[in-house]
């Protein structure tokens, strides 16, 4: 971590002491409380606590009853940040905002940044009126700060103490406290920025870790949105990826209460979804009135980042981080420390794609294997099988034989078709899934069949394919998927039921269609994981509805019932 220069601060002691000479008695008697003054300001590195130090120091060497640091914005046309010392949170809550420095004494010196001594500040030409609240103040003393030779702020004085006006001594003494405080704040922005560096690498760490880890993509994807939105300081982080249409879907997002948005797509009309499909970064400083955006979620925030998800060439997605209406602006450091986290995101994205394009070749492998084996083994076998056993029905005189063997080869034929319908359930391809809701939740209960051993089943209320929009359709099926998934891998269930109804009548009168998956396992464990269940709720939420799981279907309520419900 970067510490102050000794170096700096005897040069401005020196400066100090050549400035002083030849000056009365008075200023040089005051010069050991403008060496403890210089020692107090450069003492720490954190930047806001340092310029609240100075303010404080700078009254009390000047004996002012107001102090304040306004900082100056990047454009270098107002205030980005203002700091003030002898004005109490009451009055501030009364006068409301703070000073943007577009306008007035202080807008003034943003352009002339030259010290200004005033015996009555009502009375200057530049002066623009206090707003309502606002204390009363005539004498006035304004210093410029630089750092590093550039103009970080004014450092403003107000309301001299015992009624009389700043004088000479003063605007030396305060003059040389503005440069030690040009040094003292240099030295805590590099402190700032070396801090800030290292919260975004290990943001990027923890990313990389939870895509790489293995577990379900949408934790992943919202460890991705958790942690942009911690590091950006941000009200919300939300990660986008693209459609087939060509826009760009929200499909996680971190808030401090469930977001409405996610499912929401932006279409490839808008010209920041081709900007960042293109791989360029697109910066706001007010998202509500930027013209770029013709999203309806825009008028929530104000600064935002919308930065592509960008590795090898490809544009995996994007990443945005808004903040709320009225917070400032990105600096030019966080906007480059963003753009380099999104561009590890989105690395460690391809990562486990590969990874998983991986394993589903493997799964893939396996499927085919098991398809081979039913198909070359187990069908004939069983078809043997069945041969046997009419021929020995052909050869029994006993009709009760005749009738049971006759049975037993029909329950063989009824297997084999079962089979057969898994071996074409194992070799079908994800992308192969006709439109129809329906169809869709009866395939992904035979996809199911298959490393359940038994085929779970299934009853639809009303009509589903016409009252089940596509948006939330969609959410089912993945809330189906995820709901069987968990009852292959911890349940242990011999018996699944289905049910999508769409007669559903929501508390608030809304028409929903409800998801119910019900089995006889051994039921969710104390502190067992809780991520799938997780998932389903988020889905449900963002689309207004809710997701909560129940007794099961074995006896005494043993197992469990997952319910997925959401407003049509």
């Amino acid at each position: 971590m970067p510490e102050p220069d000794p170096k700096d601060s005897i040069e401005a002691a020196t400066q100090a002491t050549r400035s002083l000479q030849g000056l009365s008695t008075e200023l040089t008697a005051r010069v050991p409380q403008l060496l403890e003054a210089m020692r107090s300001v450069g003492t720490g590195l954190e930047l806001h606590s340092t310029l609240d130090r100075i303010c404080e120091t700078a009254a009390e060497l000047a004996h002012a009853r107001y102090a304040a640091i306004g900082v100056v914005d990047t454009k270098g046309k107002g205030l980005s940040d203002f700091l003030t010392y002898g004005v109490s949170e009451a009055v501030e809550a009364e006068i409301g905002h703070r000073p943007d420095g577009q306008r007035g004494l202080l807008g003034a010196l943003i352009h002339d940044p030259a010290p200004v001594r005033l015996a009555d500040l009502t009375a200057d030409p530049r002066f623009a009126g206090f707003p309502a609240g606002h204390p009363l103040m005539r004498t006035f003393l304004g210093v410029p700060i630089r750092v590093q030779g550039e103009i970080f702020g004014n450092l403003y004085l107000a309301e001299k103490e015992g009624g009389g006006e700043f004088n000479d001594y003063d605007l030396h003494m305060v003059r040389v406290l503005a440069t030690e405080a040009g040094i003292a704040i240099g030295n805590a922005r590099l402190y700032e920025a070396a801090r800030q560096r290292e919260r975004w690498i290990d943001g990027s760490v923890a990313v990389t870790t939870a895509l790489l880890s293995g577990g379900d993509a949408d934790d992943a994807l919202a460890v991705v949105a958790e942690q942009a939105r911690r590091l950006a300081a941000s009200a919300a982080g939300i990660v986008l990826l693209p459609t087939e249409e060509g826009g760009l879907e929200i499909v996680a997002v971190s808030a401090d209460s469930p977001s409405a948005s996610l499912g929401v797509i932006i279409g490839p009309e808008s010209p920041v979804v081709a900007k960042l499909l293109a791989g360029e970064a697109v910066f706001m400083d007010d998202s509500a009135t930027d013209s770029r955006v013709i999203s309806r979620l825009a008028h929530q925030f104000g600064p935002s980042m919308l930065l592509p998800l960008h590795s090898g060439g490809r544009v995996l997605g994007a990443l945005a981080t808004p903040r709320a209406r009225g917070d400032r602006p990105f600096t030019e450091t966080e906007r480059m420390l963003a753009t380099q986290f999104a561009s590890q995101a989105a690395l460690a994205l391809m990562m486990a794609e590969a990874q998983r394009d991986r394993e589903r070749l493997a799964v893939y492998e396996d499927r085919d294997r098991i398809a081979r084996d039913l198909h070359d083994l187990v069908i004939q076998r069983l078809f043997a099988t069945g041969m046997m056993l009419e021929s020995a029905q052909r050869r029994s005189v006993v009709p009760e034989v005749q009738t049971g063997v006759g049975r037993a080869v029909d329950e063989l034929d009824v297997t084999i078709q079962e089979i057969r319908t898994a071996i074409f359930a194992l070799q079908q391809e994800p992308v192969e899934a006709p439109s129809g809701l329906r169809t869709r939740v009866l395939r992904e209960i035979n996809m199911a069949a298959v490393p359940l051993g038994f085929k779970p089943s299934h009853r639809f209320l009303g009509p589903v394919d016409s009252l089940v929009g596509e948006l939330t359709g969609k959410n089912l099926i993945a809330a189906l998927r995820e709901a069987l998934s968990n009852a292959f891998r911890h349940a242990e269930a011999s018996l699944i039921d289905v049910v999508v109804d769409a007669t559903v009548t929501l508390p608030d009168g809304r028409d929903a269609v409800r998801l119910s998956v019900a089995d006889d396992g051994v039921g969710i464990p104390e502190g067992g994981r809780r991520s799938g269940l997780r998932n389903l709720a988020r889905r449900a939420e963002s689309l207004g509805g809710a997701s909560w799981f129940g007794p099961g279907l074995g006896e005494d309520g043993c197992g469990t019932t997952v319910v997925w419900e959401a407003p049509l």
